[in-house]
């Protein structure tokens, strides 16, 4: 019996495959193909085979809303951690420390993690990352300021830092 869930939600990046499991948001991707080669990916990866279940994703999707809303800042789904381990995952929970609407750099990043100098592992981490979004590597830049390519999609990257921003400053 599986305990893991899908859902592909509409957001204004692309269609994002959500899965779940009991112990919370397992994956979060903007989806680059088809929907079954990713869930064929993470069934891999997770030993479980995720079976369509919308109603399993609906909170995530509702929390997606309203970031992209600018209606929220961070999200308070649970993580599955089980794709990440060792320095990957302290990067990771390093990442989810940047503040709404800032950025911090690969080697800020490396430093709070506690690898100083371990910049691309910290690239490494973003790129692999099973949580798009909702863990924001979208945040983490170049030391020259420059934003990367997130994944083949900088335009993507900047949607987001400058929803962000956008968002921040009418707050303020």
């Amino acid at each position: 019996m599986t305990s893991a869930a899908y859902s592909v939600h509409p957001t204004p990046i692309g269609e994002a495959l959500l899965v779940t499991t009991s112990e919370g948001l397992a994956a979060l991707s903007v989806l680059d193909g088809p929907t079954y080669a990713e869930v064929a990916r993470l069934s891999l990866l997770l030993r479980d085979v995720p079976v369509e279940d919308a109603a399993a994703c609906r909170g995530v999707a509702q929390q997606l809303d309203e970031y992209f809303a600018g209606e929220r800042r961070a999200f308070s789904a649970p993580l599955d951690w089980r794709l990440t381990a060792g320095f990957t995952r302290r990067a990771l929970e390093a990442i989810i420390e940047i503040p709404y609407g800032e950025t911090a750099s690969y080697a800020e990043v490396a430093i709070a993690a506690g690898a100083p100098g371990a910049n691309r592992a910290v690239g490494t981490a973003c790129a692999r990352t099973p949580w798009s979004i909702v863990v924001p590597a979208h945040r983490v830049i170049r030391s020259d300021g420059s934003i990367g390519e997130y994944g083949g999609h900088p335009e993507r990257k900047r949607f987001l830092l400058e929803l962000e921003q956008r968002t921040a400053r009418r707050r303020e």
